[in-house]
């Protein structure tokens, strides 16, 4: 019943869509664009790192100029899985060090998200990563090209955060002998910190690392995170995508559950109904579901002055309905305020030095894979 009622509201939404562009509240002036690009990070000195699913790393300048990155991870491409985000370090201006998640091959035909980093080496002619190496990898390798999630976002306290997707695997979202469907927090290079909620935790399988797998969950019951963010208190937010719609908003707290898939606020593909969270209280509720889905690509908060009315509202780069969604947050509390139609399927959105918006469009179907900066409508 969910999926039937989501449907007849996404007809009535692509019905009064059509013309909506032309009442943006900003305008969108294309810069460049890239080969199935999927995530940006800026540099201190006002340019961009930029992603793209086949395994490469650009510099970017603000004016659209591309230089390539060498010395970037082996990747696993196909499907949903490659390049995926790019994060600096919070001492990057000492450091130089630059975080990448990728799809990584593993043996029999599996594979597993990964984070590696490296020192960015940037020349005149040239640039690249040195002394690469793997913080993290997703536990176990598995099965298929699907729901990797690897974001990778750093927290103000210099935590090393990371959504890793349910594989398309169900169950193993509940299961505390994997980090499938988890949200994972460690220390910058990797190691585990020794307040996390199951670090005390053990297995009853001896071939079970404790500390490897238990250590690095902070949440669980997660399916395809694919957006990480900190808003101004400090806390974090998560964005991801349901079954067949239910896309979910939450608040991540220590050691919740957030129900995948006992609960959702959407149905299997084939038709099958998943119980409503509120059926099972000991889930935590999203503070969001959209029913019909938005397919919600990348989350952030936004904190400058170029777009003073926005200061402190999240925005959600969506995919499925090819939009930007802003979000208000009221302490604990969230509602979609406002959904600007973009056209395009929208991979990423990240602010930029002075304020304005840097958005990366999908490359797929009518999306050409463009990098648009976004400027209020004078």
């Amino acid at each position: 019943m969910k999926t039937i009622i989501a449907a007849f509201v996404l007809s009535l939404v692509a019905a009064v869509s059509g013309n909506a562009q032309e009442n943006l509240p900003f305008d969108a002036q294309p810069v460049t664009s890239f080969d199935e690009p999927w995530a940006l990070a800026f540099l201190p000195d006002g340019r961009m790192l930029v992603t793209e699913k086949k395994g490469r790393l650009w510099i970017v300048t603000q004016d659209g100029e591309k230089s390539p990155v060498r010395g970037v991870p082996d990747v696993d491409y196909g499907g949903q899985g490659g390049m995926g985000d790019v994060a600096l370090h919070p001492d990057y201006a000492r450091n130089g060090l630059v975080y990448l998640s990728y799809a990584e091959a593993g043996p029999a035909n599996t594979r597993g998200a990964a984070v590696a980093r490296g020192k960015l080496e940037i020349g005149e002619r040239s640039s690249s990563l040195s002394g690469i190496e793997v913080v993290w990898r997703q536990y176990p390798k598995v099965l298929g090209r699907g729901h990797y999630g690897h974001r990778i976002v750093f927290d103000n306290a210099g935590f090393l955060w990371i959504s890793s997707g349910d594989r398309q695997k169900f169950t193993p979202a509940q299961d505390m002998q994997s980090t499938i469907g988890k949200i994972v927090r460690l220390n910058d290079d990797g190691s585990i910190p020794a307040d996390n909620p199951f670090v005390d935790y053990r297995s009853v399988d001896p071939l079970v690392d404790d500390e490897a797998v238990y250590g690095e969950i902070w949440s669980l019951g997660h399916r395809n995170p694919l957006g990480l963010a900190i808003d101004p208190e400090g806390r974090l937010w998560e964005i991801e995508m349901g079954p067949a719609h239910g896309d979910e908003l939450n608040l991540i707290r220590r050691g919740a559950n957030y129900g995948y898939p006992e609960v959702s606020e959407g149905d299997h593909y084939d038709g099958r109904e998943i119980p409503d969270h509120a059926t099972r209280p000991e889930f935590a509720t999203p503070a969001i579901a959209w029913v019909p889905a938005i397919s919600p690509g990348d989350l952030m908060f936004y904190n400058g002055d170029m777009f003073a009315d926005w200061k402190g509202d999240a925005f959600a780069a969506a995919l499925g309905a090819q939009s930007i969604v802003r979000i208000e947050i009221d302490g604990e509390t969230a509602r979609e305020a406002e959904r600007y139609p973009m056209g395009a399927r929208i991979r990423s959105i990240v602010e930029g030095p002075d304020g304005a918006l840097w958005v990366l469009e999908d490359e797929r179907g009518s999306s050409e894979g463009r990098l648009l900066k976004l400027t209020p409508r004078k």
